[in-house]
């Protein structure tokens, strides 16, 4: 969603809220949502802050109950905020919230995300790929090695500093995850995808990546087309290793 739109007046305990972009419907409660789920986790609004009542919030950014009503119950159902008649709507901690949602990652990502945040999702990466490409090895069917293998190209062709290479990128994981036929980790794939995503984009704010990274997911590939369970987890635990090492570059750590 576009940030547009000036601060509103003051809550009840935490800073003022994001005015948020004019509109109806699905898109106006989606945008309200948006911009208070960057001000809880770019730390605006702490754990435990009270949100302003929807008669004040509303006035305030010239919005209709309803729709305000609408974007907290997002919030609620992501884990960052709970209602209670009487008490408002409340920030919770942060062990409640459901980091691994897209929507939560994008938000995290819209302002500059905490070292240690960036780190957990490396260190999940770290956890479940590599052992995602093991199975994916010995697991994988040719329409599997199509999709890495298109991805891989659709990489070349456009390069991960557009959103059509970044979403190749994105369709190769999600892809290595699904050769494994396990439930469990496909589960998983968009969450990853999306970390995936939003860590590429945010290593290239300022300058280009430091190196190519494709050869590294054609190893990965080569691996898991190969069968060789062993040498795909090591080619993806190197893949991920080095993208953390990128990542701290891009935030001068």
């Amino acid at each position: 969603m576009d940030d547009t739109g000036s601060e509103p007046s003051e809550i009840a305990t935490a800073a003022p809220a994001p005015r948020a972009a004019r509109g109806t419907g699905r898109r106006l409660h989606g945008a309200i949502a948006h911009k208070l789920g960057v001000a809880i986790l770019s730390g605006e609004y702490a754990p435990g802050d009270i949100l302003s009542g929807e008669v004040a919030f509303s006035e305030s950014l010239g919005v209709s109950r309803s729709a305000y009503r609408e974007a907290v119950q997002v919030l609620t159902a992501k884990g960052l905020v709970e209602s209670r008649p009487k008490a408002g709507t409340r920030v919770l901690p942060r062990d409640r919230w459901n980091l691994l949602d897209p929507d939560v990652l994008a938000w995290a990502f819209t302002g500059e995300p905490d070292i240690g945040f960036v780190r957990g999702l490396f260190e999940l990466r770290a956890i479940v790929e590599p052992a995602a490409a093991a199975l994916a090895a010995e697991r994988r069917d040719r329409a599997d090695l199509k999709i890495m293998k298109d991805a891989l190209a659709a990489m070349r062709r456009h390069t991960l500093a557009t959103e059509a290479g970044r979403a190749a990128d994105r369709e190769f994981h999600d892809a290595v995850l699904r050769a494994t036929r396990n439930d469990t980790l496909v589960v998983l794939s968009a969450s990853i995808a999306a970390a995936v995503g939003w860590t590429t984009q945010f290593k290239q704010r300022a300058r280009a990546l430091p190196r190519n990274p494709i050869p590294d997911h054609v190893r990965v590939y080569e691996a898991i087309a190969a069968g060789d369970a062993a040498e795909a987890s090591a080619a993806m635990r190197h893949l991920v290793d080095l993208a953390l090492e990128d990542t701290k570059v891009a935030m001068g750590r």
